[in-house]
């Protein structure tokens, strides 16, 4: 594997002709999460990124609020080699208490890399008391519908598979700020997401976040942990992402392609050109 895919063989069928070549797929993995050495969860991933990845989903599940409670994230080591699908988070001024309570309220699974709920024991549970985001700020929609491309010209292994989920982080002015591909765009976006906790830039009240795909709760939900006030998407919504986003003061878009885009929620953070 290199670079997020494998070269894996193929027959191509065209037609009534069929020939042998070789194809790239995107690599999917599990990534092991520990806490203080003790199991936590397994999340199915495309390879990179791991430690931002590990740190925003304990962001998005509230194992953490924010980068001074991370202590540090390294590989697991056998011997003197690291394992790299086993990441070890140790979380700063925590008891020993605190983290078998933390523990004993979860339940280990597998998290799928299309799934966002990972082991939370309830629906009910995924709810925060957080307050809702307020923005100061607006973004031109010539700015939105720009997303798309300036997002696809940065899916580097999307262009050898055409198999792989971005997210991208934009400034109001439209400035790319990161990006991340992965098989699952939750993944995507906490790399995304974790790479600007790690680099103690939270809360992201004046960034844009645009995912391929459709916009679930989860993403929603991330979204708002984060801070970051207005998220769009090429695909649509789903109506739980609507309702989280009107109650937690999220922007929420949706089709963004072409000129185009629907709004679903606080709208006057959107203004037009015309």
């Amino acid at each position: 594997m290199a670079d997020g895919f494998r070269v894996v063989d193929v027959t191509r069928v065209r037609g009534r002709s069929r020939s042998t070549d070789v194809d790239r797929a995107a690599a999917e993995e599990p990534l092991e999460v520990r806490l203080h050495g003790r199991p936590f969860s397994v999340i199915m991933r495309t390879p990179g990124a791991d430690r931002e990845l590990a740190a925003g989903f304990l962001l998005a599940e509230r194992v953490i609020r924010g980068g001074t409670d991370l202590g540090a994230i390294e590989y697991c080591r056998d011997g003197d080699t690291a394992a790299e699908n086993i990441v070890n988070v140790l979380l700063a001024n925590g008891s020993q208490a605190a983290l078998d309570r933390l523990l004993a309220g979860r339940r280990q699974v597998t998290t799928n890399s299309s799934c966002g709920m990972c082991g939370r024991l309830t629906i009910d549970s995924l709810r925060d008391d957080a307050p809702a985001l307020t923005c100061r700020w607006t973004i031109d929609e010539r700015t939105v519908a720009a997303f798309p491309d300036r997002l696809r010209a940065a899916q580097s292994v999307f262009d050898e598979t055409g198999g792989l989920h971005a997210a991208g982080l934009f400034a109001a002015d439209g400035t790319l700020i990161a990006t991340a591909e992965d098989v699952g765009r939750h993944n995507a976006v906490d790399k995304v997401v974790g790479r600007m906790l790690m680099l103690d830039r939270l809360p992201l009240t004046d960034a844009c976040l645009f995912v391929s795909g459709r916009t679930s709760f989860e993403i929603v939900q991330k979204a708002f942990f984060a801070g970051i006030p207005v998220v769009a998407a090429v695909s649509a919504p789903s109506s739980l992402a609507i309702d989280l986003a009107r109650d937690a003061g999220v922007t929420l878009l949706g089709f963004v392609r072409g000129e185009s885009f629907n709004i679903y929620t606080h709208p006057d953070r959107i203004t037009s050109h015309a």
